[in-house]
């Protein structure tokens, strides 16, 4: 069952959201260190996900043009658009924190390579293993962000089990469509790419930014785009 990883890594979300909505009366200076603490944790498996790089001038183009896709189509206001929509939904009294905490959430766990390889070992191999320990992480990071933003966190799973989902859905008919080299390629450049991101999404957690994180995200289909490019030139 090729989506039986993703479904865990989900599930454990949902359940960290709702342990960190019953148990959200942690103080808030520790709540505050925790995030730092996280922050920084963050931008420091960035940079070990950005050092893999084999050719970086492929990192830098691809986060150049695809944020440029990303501004011209305004990825982060929609993003936010429908946490608002699900926040109207729901009937929150904070206002913009489940927007906030869906946004947050959905970036931390969407964009990185356990991801995405999690997801290609379910799909090629049946192999869950990668998406159970990803979602021991997703779990513990649900219940600390959603102490601290909300119960919006919660909503990021649906987002989490499309985008996983799919790519399982797709990896079971991959060896047949890619060839392995090429595979391997785009896996280590997207890998790269997405320590950027995910460098960012730490500096705007600790608070020293506010970069639009989700307006980067075209990067990693820029990524796909280069390298396959220059296997075919190499050809």
């Amino acid at each position: 069952m090729f989506i039986l990883g993703t479904a865990v890594n989900s599930l454990l979300i949902i359940v960290g959201s709702i342990i960190g909505k019953f148990l959200n009366r942690i103080p808030e200076q520790m709540k505050q260190t925790v995030m730092y603490a996280m922050g920084l944790a963050v931008m420091v498996l960035g940079l070990q996900m950005g050092f893999k790089s084999d050719n970086f001038l492929i990192v830098i183009l691809s986060l150049a043009f695809g944020t440029m896709i990303g501004e011209l189509l305004r990825l982060e206001d929609k993003l936010n658009d429908l946490g608002i929509w699900l926040e109207n939904k729901v009937g929150s009294k904070a206002k913009g924190s489940i927007a906030q905490g869906f946004v947050t959430a959905t970036l931390i766990y969407c964009i990185g390579a356990m991801a995405i390889l999690g997801a290609l070992d379910s799909g090629i191999r049946g192999d869950h293993s990668v998406l159970y320990t990803k979602g021991i992480i997703d779990g513990i990071t649900a219940f600390i962000l959603t102490t601290t933003l909300g119960i919006g966190v919660i909503f990021s799973a649906i987002p989490v089990f499309l985008y996983q989902g799919l790519i399982a859905l797709f990896a079971t008919q991959i060896d047949r469509l890619v060839p392995a080299s090429l595979m391997d390629q785009f896996i280590i450049e997207m890998t790269a790419t997405g320590g950027v991101m995910i460098i960012a999404i730490g500096l705007n957690v600790t608070g020293l930014t506010k970069i639009r994180v989700a307006n980067l995200l075209p990067g990693i289909l820029v990524t796909a785009v280069i390298v396959t490019a220059m296997y075919l030139f190499h050809s």
